[in-house]
């Protein structure tokens, strides 16, 4: 990369903290209910606690990290060779990080979920149970876009496991209850409400995001941890707080039950997730684009791109159509029905319902998978960029001080295109497009469909010569 190209980083952020977590599941008990079939609070909370304790689990992480040795004063300066000694000083040395996080048993065999932020890039992995037990646990897969990984310890005995509800049908208002490790306290049991539901770009505006918001106090290390109903019952899994001090404010996030059984069930059976492609490229609705395309209200996702050779097309899908239901669930904006699409099964037929200059139709579609997209994506990134990308190994990705799953590396940049004219060059990483994290060509793809011919986009890069962060400005084609 070019000397001097970068600009300041400077966007303003809601400061989310990610804390390491464990995760078990156990068979609750029922919550004690009241004549009628409401649950009694005075005695529901204990129960709650009292059944799903044994299934939460404690989780400690060891990472090895790479650093650079500090330089010493006067480093290099022939005059002062004879008191330094260099050869026996190595330039970078590897130190040993801890963390601590929480986690929940999923099944009697001992498979554990929790978030990928806890346990990814670990080189060791153990876990607490509540009878005081401890395991040595092995990563089964991890899932960077949903935030969820699963570990597995292995038990001579049937481990207690949680019980998972439908997300779907939580209510905003309705009473949870939380519990995890936070800062290492063991056991810690805290209640709240659903604050509200479908929050998302709240961690990874690319990412398969529709969090909870709960205000039951959540802190660092109670990520992984189960957020249950008064039933008993899983609806989300502790993932992150917004906060300007690091601890609680009464703003946690929650991924929804429904969306970690499906991915639990992939990196379970296939060690990582296959997410179905529909092909097209969505955006929300707004209030003006509504009055103007003569729609009522602003629910639906409207197709602003369909992509060539992809299911979409292939099944008559097309520019302007607005998606207002998928396989008979209504949608509600453009991040749901990427969502949806993306945890159907590949091969399977989906029913979109879309409005078409004032008709509704019913559009029958087989969804493909996201991997058979990649020779379109990598025809799409030459053409509005003019660099080839690939995602960085894992030696790469240590050296540039890369997170797992981030960024692609540039492999070629053609002469005189966009890239090149702002200073790109073959080993830069590419880490965001207009603050759409990317961790994938198909993400790049993605983020780039976005925007028009001509316009510009904002692009945070790793220098592949200095491993400087910083941001640039590159007029698309």
């Amino acid at each position: 990369m070019k000397k001097g190209f970068f600009t300041k980083w400077n966007v303003k952020r809601i400061p989310i903290f990610l804390g390491a977590a464990l995760f078990a599941f156990a068979l609750p008990g029922e919550a004690a209910v009241q004549k009628g079939g409401s649950p009694d609070l005075s005695t529901a909370i204990i129960q709650v606690a009292k059944g799903s304790i044994p299934a939460v689990v404690h989780i400690e992480v060891t990472r090895s990290q790479e650093v650079s040795r500090p330089t010493m004063p006067f480093e290099g300066d022939p005059f002062f060779r004879f008191f330094q000694e260099p050869q026996r000083t190595p330039r970078k040395f590897k130190r040993e990080m801890r963390g601590l996080g929480t986690g929940m048993i999923i099944d009697a065999q001992g498979y554990i979920l929790t978030n990928n932020h806890v346990v990814g890039g670990a080189s060791k992995v153990q876990v607490l149970l509540a009878d005081g037990s401890q395991y040595s646990a092995r990563v089964v897969g991890t899932d960077s876009k949903t935030d969820l990984a699963v570990v597995k310890i292995d038990s001579k005995k049937a481990l207690p496991h949680l019980k998972f509800g439908n997300s779907d049908t939580v209510e905003v208002g309705e009473w949870v209850v939380a519990i995890g490790h936070p800062r290492g306290l063991d056991q810690t049991v805290t209640t709240g409400i659903i604050s509200a539901k479908h929050r998302r770009g709240i961690t990874d505006p690319s990412g398969y995001q529709d969090f909870l918001q709960t205000d039951a106090a959540i802190n660092p290390g109670n990520s992984g941890g189960p957020l249950l109903n008064l039933r008993g019952e899983v609806v989300g899994v502790n993932a992150a707080i917004a906060s300007s001090s690091g601890g609680f404010e009464g703003i946690g996030f929650a991924i929804p039950s429904n969306m970690a059984v499906y991915i639990s069930r992939e990196l379970i059976s296939k060690g990582k997730v296959e997410r179905g492609w529909l092909g097209v490229s969505v955006q929300d609705l707004s209030y003006d684009l509504s009055k103007t395309m003569g729609i009522e209200g602003t629910r639906g996702a409207l197709v602003s791109e369909v992509m060539k050779g992809s299911p979409a097309e292939k099944a008559g899908l097309k520019q302007g159509d607005v998606v207002i239901a998928f396989n008979g669930k209504e949608i509600r904006d453009a991040s749901q029905l990427r969502n949806e699409a993306a945890s159907t099964a590949i091969g399977k037929e989906a029913r979109v319902t879309v409005l078409r200059e004032g008709k509704i139709r019913e559009i029958p579609v087989r969804i493909e998978s996201m991997q058979s997209r990649a020779q379109s994506t990598g025809a799409s990134i030459r053409e509005r960029l003019g660099v080839t990308v690939r995602p960085p190994t894992a030696k790469e990705s240590g050296r540039l001080k890369l997170q797992s799953d981030q960024g692609v590396i540039i492999t070629r940049v053609e002469p005189g295109s966009p890239g090149a004219k702002a200073g790109l060059e073959p080993g830069d990483v590419i880490l965001e497009i207009n603050e759409m994290v990317v961790t994938s060509p198909q993400d790049l793809s993605e983020a780039l469909a976005l925007v028009k011919p001509g316009q510009h986009v904002q692009v945070m890069a790793v220098d592949q010569r200095t491993g400087d962060r910083g941001s640039i400005q590159i007029q698309v084609r």
